[in-house]
């Protein structure tokens, strides 16, 4: 996902909160406080995360949290749920796992 322009959503609305920092595979990204990590993924990148069984990529299913399949990785390793994780200022996510790692 690193390097790609657009993101899957678009807000077109509630423009006006405050920023929000945080790394998305290492380049630095911006959402808005109060989104959720999944928003703030989709809103900067066209997929949240690479599929664990096929070269498909994934985007979230559900949107409120019953499907799994909005499972992404903090850079130290710990998993959490995107689409119920509120995005904090600093955080350093992954959209693959640790096994693809260079």
């Amino acid at each position: 996902m690193s390097g790609t322009a657009g993101g899957r959503l678009v807000r077109l609305a509630e423009t006006g909160r405050a920023p929000v920092r945080f790394l998305l595979d290492g380049m630095e990204r911006v959402a808005l406080a109060g989104d959720t990590v999944l928003t703030a993924i989709l809103t900067n990148a066209p997929a949240l995360r690479q599929a664990e069984f096929g070269p498909e990529r994934r985007a979230g299913f559900c949107l409120m949290g019953a499907c799994q399949d909005c499972w992404i990785w903090q850079e130290q390793g710990a998993r959490i749920r995107a689409c119920s994780t509120p995005l904090a200022e600093g955080m350093r996510l992954l959209t693959r796992t640790r096994e693809d790692w260079p």
